[in-house]
């Protein structure tokens, strides 16, 4: 059955977590035949509620042969504790909050079920952007400046050119007798903002390599702190423009389709609840975060055991595993012809990295007396710019294929390429070749 606004009606929506009454829409016939007895129905209530606890986990936990990885997470803790080698434990906990990525997306994705396309590219977005944020925040905690701004960096790479990439070439693959399309209006939109971004990190750089400050060390540090907050200020306005005063301009070509009774797609919902899916989100949120401290502190040390530069693992290695929820739901989508949702997860993830997270953490450097800026340094920039300017013309036809999905995909390759190259000129620690 469907609802008023074309969204498939589900009996979880609106219900307590793991309640009982989920599981009694039983006929009147059968209760009556268990009998009215108080400790009856408390049994009956018990078991109801053990059995929703055991279907929730195995479909959560168990469908999933990326879970198979959950185990390493503990395993890092482990050998932290009993080894200490830096190596193993960032390894381990690289391996370890993979699968809890992708987990982190599939609750969102049951819980976008309840919110329509819009608002759920947008969680997907924040929620998939959360690994990133606590790796962030404890690197930003430990000092690990540098690394926070290789960090967001790389994510907003991989997420313009992999998971982009790949969205783009699995569903051209499934959709080959076809062009997908997109709405082209709120790609736009996006694009705008990511080239605000670039402006916002470009004039810290360009102000420190030309030596044009008016008080040397410091102009820099301001003028990033005042950048960030208004880049937070813009990203607030676009949400509260995307969700509120423009939402009818912005609705996706699926949910378009669903209003006029086209789409085919009408008879899929959630597997599990509302209040389930949120709950999921809490507990895969909490474990992200206790294994990100284990992570951020076997950085450096990693670097020396593998021989890798600091900044390939921050730009390249890290982003992989924060962006595994992004790159299994853009995929997905993009395979069930819902490509807006893609673009939302991957253009509105980085655009909520480089207009939200970056500032942010600026903001909260600020705070904990941490000097970050927006000074990512030339070729890092430069990077970013190409980025965003090479996106910005596959999505100007409002079109996609898997011609377009390959071309993003080798630009991603000549871009970890390039940093695996490149040695940072503000790391002290680079391992020697």
């Amino acid at each position: 059955m469907n609802s008023s606004n074309g969204r498939p009606t589900n009996k979880f929506e609106d219900q307590v977590p793991f309640s009982p009454e989920i599981a009694y829409h039983q006929p009147e016939s059968t209760m009556a035949a268990r009998g009215s007895h108080p400790g009856e129905s408390l049994t009956v209530c018990s078991e109801t509620l053990g059995g929703i606890i055991y279907r929730s986990i195995r479909l959560v936990v168990f469908s999933n042969r990326l879970n198979l990885l959950m185990p390493f997470g503990p395993l890092a803790i482990l050998v932290q504790k009993l080894t200490g080698h830096h190596g193993w434990v960032f390894g381990l906990s690289l391996l370890g909050i993979m699968p809890l990525a992708e987990r982190l997306g599939y609750a969102t994705e049951q819980l976008a079920f309840y919110t329509g396309d819009t608002v759920g590219g947008l969680l997907n977005a924040t929620f998939g952007n959360a690994t990133e944020l606590i790796i962030s925040l404890y690197a930003l905690k430990s000092g690990l400046t540098r690394v926070v701004q290789l960090s967001l960096l790389g994510s907003i790479l991989s997420n313009m050119l992999l998971v982009l990439g790949c969205a783009f070439l699995s569903g051209g693959i499934v959709f080959s007798k076809k062009e997908q399309v997109f709405n082209k209006a709120a790609a736009t939109v996006n694009s705008g903002l990511l080239l605000m971004a670039v402006m916002g990190l470009l004039f810290p750089a360009v102000l420190h390599y030309t030596r044009t400050e008016v008080h040397f060390g410091k102009s820099e540090l301001a003028l990033s702190r005042f950048s960030s907050c208004v880049m937070l200020v813009a990203y607030a306005a676009y949400l509260f423009f995307q969700l509120r005063n423009q939402s009818g301009l912005y609705i996706s070509a699926n949910e378009e389709e669903r209003e006029t009774g086209d789409n085919s797609n009408d008879d899929e919902s959630p597997e599990i609840s509302k209040w389930e899916s949120i709950i999921w989100l809490l507990v895969m949120t909490a474990w992200i975060s206790i294994l990100s401290e284990y992570l951020v502190g076997a950085i450096e040390g990693a670097s020396n055991s593998w021989n890798i530069p600091v900044t390939f693992i921050s730009v390249i290695l890290l982003p992989l595993v924060g962006n595994a929820a992004e790159h299994a739901s853009a995929i997905m989508f993009a395979m069930k012809d819902k490509l807006d949702i893609s673009l939302g997860v991957a253009i509105g993830s980085s655009t909520q990295i480089s207009m939200f997270v970056i500032p942010f953490c600026v903001v909260m450097g600020w705070i904990m007396g941490q000097p970050l800026d927006l000074n990512f340094q030339l070729f890092e920039t430069a990077a970013l710019f190409l980025t965003v300017i090479v996106v910005a013309f596959m999505l100007q036809e409002g079109t996609a294929n898997y011609f377009k999905g390959v071309m993003l995909v080798l630009c991603y390759l000549i871009v970890a390429a390039s940093f695996y190259v490149h040695v940072d000129s503000n790391s002290e620690d680079q391992p020697v070749p």
